[in-house]
């Protein structure tokens, strides 16, 4: 189900919660939404949808992934200056994010997983993980 975007600043700078097996639902929903603003969004934090929990839909190569509980686990390369936007939102920031960083999560049946990602698709989880922290960009 598509869900309303969230835009309360307060709920959007509390910490997200671990995800357990029961929050499949935001995690459809969470797809769900990405895809409905997909013209203008490759990322997305359920805690913008509404739920506080770590999940995040990214666009990567095309396709829509879920990391859920992700943690990055290291980053290299110097750190740039980038100018991002937000659905929950309105204009751009200045941020600083790592071109390469090590992740690991859970995929959508609960699996381990670890992957390294480099560039914009660094960037995107790098921002969706600052919505765990109740970071707002």
């Amino acid at each position: 189900m598509v869900r309303n975007i969230v835009r309360d600043r307060e709920f959007l700078k509390l910490p997200s919660e671990n995800a357990v097996r029961g929050d499949m639902q935001t995690v459809r929903d969470l797809c769900d939404t990405l895809e409905a603003n997909s013209e203008h969004c490759v990322g997305m934090a359920a805690n913008m949808i509404g739920v506080n929990k770590r999940i995040m839909a990214v666009k990567l190569a095309g396709k829509t992934a879920v990391l859920i509980n992700p943690v990055i686990t290291g980053h290299s390369g110097i750190p740039y200056e980038a100018e991002e936007g937000c659905l929950s939102l309105i204009g751009t920031r200045t941020v600083k994010r790592y071109p390469v960083i090590s992740v690991e999560y859970l995929d959508v049946k609960f699996n381990r997983k670890k992957a390294v990602f480099r560039g914009f698709e660094a960037q995107i989880i790098q921002h969706e993980a600052d919505h765990f922290e109740g970071i707002i960009v």
